[in-house]
């Protein structure tokens, strides 16, 4: 268990240290979100899946990727608690990028409207 605490300690204090990334992240999403909104006749259901497929293509990028990018490898992954945060590190990334994709094509695949 402490373990799992550690790992939520370090994302906190990452989270903090790069505030103004996730503070520019968060505002671009609230944009794109509004712009979609505001567009009328959003396809979001058709748009999901399409967000959900860009998301899992960046999820599996990010896995095999990012222990080359830190300097490590996956032979020097010898603890199960590695994995567990390399496969979340990666599921963040993807949920990102399909938060941010979403939007844009829900925006893109507009609905005609009634009438």
């Amino acid at each position: 268990m402490y373990e799992i605490w550690l790992a939520l300690n370090i994302v906190f204090e990452l989270a903090l240290a790069n505030a103004g990334l996730v503070l520019a992240y968060l505002c671009l999403l609230a944009v794109l979100f509004a712009l979609a909104l505001f567009a009328r006749g959003a396809g979001w259901r058709r748009g999901l899946p399409i967000a959900i497929a860009i998301g899992l293509v960046v999820a599996i990028a990010v896995f095999l990727l990012l222990p080359g990018w830190s300097g490590a490898s996956f032979g020097e992954m010898r603890y199960w608690l590695d994995w567990a945060n390399l496969a979340a590190m990666a599921a963040g990334f993807g949920g990102a990028a399909a938060l941010l994709v979403w939007p844009l094509v829900a925006r893109a695949r507009r609905t005609r409207p009634a009438g």
